[in-house]
C-alpha cells in the first residue's frame, strides 16, 4: 500500500492510503471494534499464531482499522511500516523497551517534553538506560556525548515549549558514525510540514492526540520507520507488551489525516501572523516561533519544512504572576496544555507541562516563569489576537 501510495500527492494518500474495502462495499472505512477472530479451523488458528499465515489473530496487535491508520501515517510519512500505540508517551515507552537493554545510552536534547524526560531520567535509568541531554542546536555538543554504548538519539524538532530546530541530517550523520538510531519527534510539524526520513532519520515518533486528530478528541502514539528489523522489534513489543491503540481511536484518527493538510496550512497562516503582532506588543520581551525574521534557525527551518507550524511561545515584561495575568486573562482561548487543536489553547509551561521536572532541568531548557505557549488553532486570527491583547494590556498598562 505505502509502495503504491507514492505515486499519488500526500493529500491523495491522506485520504484514500490504507483502507481495504470489505464485501460490504463501504465507502467509509469501518471500525472493526472486536477484540479476537474467528478461524476456520484448528490448522488456520495455529498457522495464525505462529506466523506462517498473516491475518488478523487478537486486536492488541492486529486490527483492520489500526492497520488502516497505520498504513496512511506510514505513506504520509514516506515509510514501510508504522506501529501505533495507545498514547504518544506509549510509544516512546515502546520504542525505548523495544530497541535497547541495559546499559545503553541515549542522547537526548533539553527541549524535550516534560514527561519524557522524566520518563528518561527516573524511569529508564532505574533499568541502567542512562541519558544525556545535549543542546538541540549545538552540533558539537551531539557529538560529544557519543559514547560506545550510545544506541539511541532522540529529539523533538520543534522543541516544546521553545521552537528551536535541530539540524536533522547533521545530527542523522552522528548517529549513523556511531552506529545509534536517530528517532525524530514529528509532533508539532507532521509529516505535512517536515518529512525527518528524507534527512536521515531511522524512527518518526507521533503523538497522534496532537496534530494528526486536529479536534482534541481521542489519545494516541505511533512509531514509523522504513527498517524492517526495527519494525519487528517494535511489532514484537507491541504484541507482548499491549499498549495498544483501539479501534475506534485510530478511526478517528484516520479521519483526521483527511484534512491535515488543509489545517496545517492554516495553523501556520495564523500562527505567523499572531507571532508578528505579539513580537510588536510593548508587554512581550521574547518570542519564538521559526517564521519570524529574530528567530536563530530561521534558515535551517525554511530548508527542513514546508510552513513554521502552529505553536508560538512568548515571555512577558515580569514574572509568573503577569504569565497567569495574561492567560486568565482570555475569554475564549482554551486554558489547557493539549495542542494541535481546531481550539487555540493556552498554558504556562513551567507549571504545566514541564512541571514534573527539576528547577534545574527547566532552567538548563529556559523554560521561564515568564513563559507562555499558544497553540494557535483555527479561528478567525483577529479574533485570536483580541484575546490574547486583553492580558497583555493590562500588563503594558500597569
Amino acid at each position: 500500500m505505502s509502495k503504491q501510495s507514492q505515486k499519488y500527492h500526500r493529500q491523495t494518500t491522506a485520504i484514500r492510503c490504507g483502507h481495504r474495502r470489505t464485501a460490504e462495499q463501504e465507502h467509509n472505512e469501518p471500525i472493526f471494534a472486536t477484540s479476537s477472530y474467528v478461524f476456520e479451523n484448528a490448522q488456520q488458528a495455529s498457522d495464525r499464531f505462529s506466523g506462517e499465515q498473516a491475518g488478523n489473530v487478537y486486536s492488541r496487535f492486529t486490527n483492520p482499522t489500526v492497520a488502516a491508520f497505520e498504513a496512511r501515517l506510514a505513506a504520509m510519512e514516506g515509510a514501510q511500516y508504522c506501529v501505533a500505540t495507545a498514547s504518544g508517551m506509549a510509544a516512546i515507552s515502546g520504542l525505548v523497551l523495544a530497541l535497547l537493554n541495559g546499559g545503553d545510552h541515549i542522547v537526548a536534547s533539553t527541549g524535550l517534553f516534560g514527561s519524557t524526560v522524566s520518563l528518561f531520567t527516573k524511569y529508564f535509568s532505574r533499568f541502567n538506560i542512562n541519558t544525556t541531554f545535549v543542546s538541540l542546536t549545538d552540533i558539537e555538543q551531539w557529538k560529544l556525548a557519543i559514547r560506545p554504548n550510545t544506541r539511541l538519539i532522540f529529539l523533538e524538532t520543534p522543541s516544546n515549549p521553545l521552537c528551536e530546530i535541530a539540524d536533522i541530517a547533521a545530527i542523522a550523520a552522528i548517529a549513523d558514525q556511531a552506529g545509534a538510531w536517530l528517532a525524530v519527534d514529528n509532533a508539532f510539524c507532521t509529516p505535512v510540514l517536515q518529512q525527518p526520513f528524507s534527512h536521515g532519520a531511522h524512527i518518526v515518533v507521533h503523538t497522534a492526540t496532537k496534530y494528526l486528530d486536529g479536534q482534541g478528541r481521542c489519545v494516541g502514539g505511533a512509531l514509523v520507520t522504513n527498517d524492517e528489523k526495527i519494525y519487528d522489534e517494535l511489532f514484537a513489543m507491541l504484541r507482548t507488551t499491549g499498549p495498544c491503540l483501539s479501534p475506534f481511536n485510530a478511526w478517528t484518527f484516520s479521519k483526521g489525516l483527511e484534512t491535515l493538510e488543509l489545517r496545517m496550512k492554516q495553523h501556520c497562516e495564523n500562527a505567523l501572523t499572531v507571532a508578528q503582532w505579539l513580537e510588536a506588543h510593548p508587554a512581550v520581551s521574547r518570542v519564538y516561533y521559526p517564521g519570524l525574521a529574530s528567530h536563530p534557525q530561521r534558515k535551517l527551518a525554511q530548508s527542513q519544512h514546508s510552513g513554521f507550524g502552529g505553536i508560538v511561545s512568548f515571555e512577558v515584561k515580569g514574572v509568573k504572576h503577569e504569565a497567569w495575568q495574561v492567560i486568565d486573562a482570555t475569554e475564549f482561548i482554551s486554558i489547557t496544555a493539549n495542542l494541535g487543536d481546531t481550539k487555540t489553547t493556552i498554558t504556562h509551561p513551567a507549571s504545566t507541562t514541564h512541571s514534573r521536572i527539576t528547577q534545574q532541568q527547566r532552567d538548563r531548557a529556559r523554560i521561564t516563569d515568564s513563559l507562555i505557549r499558544v497553540a494557535v488553532g483555527l479561528e478567525h486570527v483577529d479574533d485570536i489576537i483580541g484575546d490574547l491583547k486583553i492580558g497583555l494590556d493590562k500588563i503594558s498598562h500597569e
